[in-house]
């Protein structure tokens, strides 16, 4: 009786443990804090759900400053991208890099903001969801739009290069 008692304790125990180191490792607290799902610690990289956030935000910077060649030095070679309204998929670092170039010719003052940013990290691949707002000018007038997005990166060779976009624009909030 007493055996069975002490394996009953320790069965409990296991479970509770168990439990509780499994829900370190994803969140769903619902703040403006990146949230990380890890299945296997980085070794090699201190706050890596930082390091891929500050990518793209890095790109949106480097948008914000014409600067083509900074954007481009982020976005894998085999990247792919769902556009806010597009009907097809984007294929290519080079038609990436062609777009964005021709895009931020014409608008000016364009500035990005990410809200609620989530991200997920498996080994060398992290995706972020985020929603964001941006703002400019288009042709001499004043734009303001957002959305939701999904961004998926690949480490290369220390690097978090962006291999995916996915944008969805968000209409009036009271539609």
């Amino acid at each position: 009786m007493q055996k069975d008692r002490c394996l009953s304790i320790f069965l409990a125990a296991f479970l509770l443990i168990g439990c509780t180191e499994s829900t370190k490792t994803g969140s769903t607290v619902n703040d403006s804090t990146p949230q990380v799902t890890k299945n296997e610690p980085e070794i090699h990289e201190a706050n890596p759900q930082e390091r891929v956030k500050q990518s793209l935000t890095n790109m949106w910077d480097a948008i914000e400053k014409g600067d083509i060649d900074r954007y481009a030095s982020y976005i894998h070679p085999n990247f792919t991208r769902f556009g806010e309204t597009a009907k097809t998929l984007r294929v290519g670092k080079d038609a990436e890099v062609k777009a964005i170039r021709d895009w931020i010719e014409e608008p000016t003052k364009v500035h990005t903001e990410m809200k609620d940013p989530r991200i997920t990290i498996r080994g060398d691949t992290a995706w972020i969801t985020y929603y964001w707002e941006d703002n400019g000018t288009s042709k001499g007038k004043p734009f303001a739009t957002h959305g939701k997005s999904t961004r998926i990166f690949v480490k290369d060779a220390g690097k978090w290069l962006c291999i995916h976009g996915h944008y969805t624009l968000l209409g009036d909030e009271k539609e």
